[in-house]
């Protein structure tokens, strides 16, 4: 039998140059990672392996990942201090604007007040005036509740002119005698025939006259006002008994008398 040259059908191949190189830098990654690379690889295959992680550019890597990291860090502290600095303007600004407002209201409350203030004065003021308007134009009866017993212009022989120049008003001994308006005493003291008297002129240039009394309670000179007390009703000078002799005049001297009833109803009171 013959035999044919025999071979295997398939050839067994050497691994090539750049298989064995990359099978090699696998290694060195693995024994890296044990930390045994340094001392197992020679010197020529070692260079090799530090000429190809130089190749990869890890170092830069790791360089401009911490240089990111630390512009970000500043970017978010830059930021955190723009949001501070706006938030504490704001809120200065508020705080200042509040004191504004404060001053403002505290302005305006002392204006106000003023304002009332004079307000309540000027009514105060119109007040008095109109009070002392009243008390100037009011007119009372020289004696409280009582009635004329003699009547102005009466004749008799008692009279120095032949007739009563006044009017005579019941009272009792020591019945308070009143002005019967606002005026200035211009006379306090003896009378001659009327005793003791007074002699008042009023705001609207008249006089009145309040004779015979047993007390007087005023001074010449001394402003009085409607109803007040100037003395007591008695019976002194030429008088009959106890009574008030009243006069109204034209000035402070005898003779210029104007009828008393009649003066006293125009000035409003009811006799």
């Amino acid at each position: 039998m013959a035999f044919g040259s025999s071979r295997v059908a398939g050839k067994h191949r050497g691994s090539s140059r750049l298989s064995r190189k990359t099978a090699g830098y696998a290694g060195i990654a693995a024994l890296a990672t044990t930390g045994v690379v340094g001392t197992l690889a020679a010197p020529a295959f070692a260079a090799d392996t530090d000429h190809k992680i130089q190749d990869t550019g890890l170092n830069a890597v790791v360089v401009a990942e911490d240089l990111a990291g630390e512009i970000e860090s500043q970017a978010a502290s830059q930021q955190y201090a723009a949001e501070t600095a706006a938030f504490t303007a704001q809120a200065d600004a508020l705080r200042a604007q509040a004191e504004a407002d404060a001053k403002q209201q505290a302005a305006e409350a002392r204006q106000l007040a003023e304002v009332k203030a004079k307000a309540e004065r000027d009514a105060k003021e119109r007040a008095e005036r109109e009070a002392e308007r009243k008390r100037a134009n009011t007119f009372v009866s020289p004696i409280a509740g009582s009635y004329v017993s003699t009547q102005y212009g009466a004749g008799g022989s008692m009279w120095s002119s032949g007739s009563h120049t006044g009017i005579d008003f019941h009272a009792d001994l020591g019945t308070v005698i009143r002005a019967v308006g606002a005026g200035v005493v211009v006379e306090s003291g003896d009378g001659g025939a009327y005793g003791n008297n007074v002699i008042i002129k009023h705001n609207d240039g008249t006089y009145t006259q309040y004779g015979h009394m047993s007390r007087l309670s005023v001074s010449a000179g001394q402003q009085v006002f409607a109803g007040q007390q100037i003395g007591l009703a008695g019976n002194t000078g030429n008088s009959s008994g106890v009574h008030l002799h009243f006069e109204a005049r034209t000035s402070a001297q005898y003779g210029s008398d104007i009828n008393p009833l009649a003066y006293l109803r125009s000035h409003g009171v009811n006799i």
